[in-house]
């Protein structure tokens, strides 16, 4: 047997008590649930929210593996407690067979095991050297998970620690919520722009799609890599952004070849967004329409953020089917192509697009330092709550 993580002991005061979760916790088997909400552990966040609005009907369901949960239960995913899918559940609802749920001991503080089992000090890292990750997905026994030690402090220090992470986890939490307030503030500013540098202008031309671009068809090139057009606009290699989650296709059947300069419309995420004038040399599949511009003059850069626009506007999505959830069908070029857009001369298309393009740059500049400011202070608030939970300060010098 391998020995679990056990670093707080070196840095835990002589009081505390290493204790073992079988002595915390212990699991509770509550089935034939009433009716209830669907709860679902995130991972690393701490928390047992609401899966969905659904309400799970016994009368209607067969719910008999399904758990009742309490608030104030402790909730351990037995697949995925290994990185971090364990929590203390604020709410009342029902888990499927694969999650553990247990009562706490009295020994301790409600809200302090909260914080001890939202950090990285709750985790299942090892078990044994016979078994891998992957056996470690496929599910911890609870005889494993028990064996687990956790740092259990006096409980008069208990109550201590969590005022103090109540008082100091509120103080960043408000720091983040006002810094997301901040991004939304951004992200509407760039649809304010958008929806005034794309307004018709009084020498602007009313036309449709099939008139201003035309269709390419080109094989695909072998040995290329893919080219995707992301929500962000951007149309670039896959491999300049990220490929997981993406399925590649070793025949490549039905693929396109895509060059720089292209005009790039994904036909069934366009109206999110995903459509703009590829930077790169690649092959794609035949889910986008990859076109030139009809008219030399006109350019394809503000086209593309014009249609984009009208996708994020919501006017796209009225124009074509609905195929899936949030997914409007425009893989017909005969759909696609009676798309009424207004486009101004070409002399103002090419300066809207760069200034346009100048202020994208800009505010995007200012969300992504204030999305490295929320992601810096939630590091902060997870180290600070770990340090607590295990003693690595003493809090009582911070009151």
């Amino acid at each position: 047997m391998r020995g679990y993580d056990t670093a707080w002991f070196h840095v835990a005061p002589a009081s505390w008590e290493a204790v073992a979760l079988g002595r915390l916790a212990k699991p509770v088997k509550r089935t034939n649930v009433p009716d209830a909400r669907l709860l679902s552990l995130y991972l690393g966040e701490g928390i047992v929210p609401y899966k969905t609005d659904k309400v799970v009907h016994a009368t209607s369901e067969d719910t008999s593996a399904y758990q009742l949960v309490l608030p104030g239960d402790l909730v351990l995913n037995n697949q995925q407690a290994w990185r971090g899918s364990v929590a203390v559940s604020r709410l009342r609802g029902i888990v499927s067979p694969a999650y553990v749920v247990c009562q706490l001991s009295e020994s301790l503080d409600r809200r302090f095991a909260e914080y001890l089992f939202s950090c990285s000090a709750a985790r299942f890292p090892y078990v044994n050297s016979s078994r891998g990750v992957g056996d470690i997905q496929r599910g911890l026994a609870w005889p494993l998970l028990k064996a687990q030690k956790f740092p259990v402090p006096p409980s008069e220090t208990q109550a201590g620690i969590a005022d103090y992470l109540d008082r100091e986890t509120a103080r960043i939490d408000e720091l983040v919520a006002e810094q997301e307030r901040l991004i939304e503030l951004l992200r509407e500013r760039l649809d304010a722009e958008a929806d005034a540098l794309f307004q018709s202008s009084k020498k602007a031309r009313h036309t449709v799609v099939k008139r201003v671009l035309r269709p390419l068809s080109r094989p695909a090139v072998p040995g290329l890599g893919v080219v995707t057009a992301f929500r962000d606009g951007i149309v670039t290699l896959r491999s300049n952004r990220r490929e997981e989650g993406y399925t590649f296709s070793s025949a490549e059947s039905g693929y396109q070849e895509i060059r720089p300069g292209d005009f790039v419309f994904h036909a069934l995420d366009g109206f999110a967004g995903a459509v703009g004038v590829s930077d790169s040399h690649g092959n794609a599949t035949p889910v986008y329409h990859v076109c030139e511009a009809v008219a030399l003059s006109d350019d394809l850069t503000y086209i593309a953020r014009l249609l984009r626009h009208l996708g994020r506007s919501g006017f796209l999505a009225t124009q074509a089917p609905n195929v899936r959830e949030r997914a409007v069908d425009f893989r017909n070029w005969s759909t696609f192509g009676r798309l009424p857009i207004v486009l101004p001369p070409a002399e103002e298309q090419r300066r809207v697009a760069a200034h346009f393009d100048d202020q994208v740059a800009k505010i995007n500049s200012l969300i992504d330092a204030t999305e490295q400011f929320v992601e810096l202070a939630r590091e902060r608030r997870e180290a600070l709550i770990t340090a607590a939970v295990t003693g690595q300060i003493d809090v009582r010098e911070m009151a």
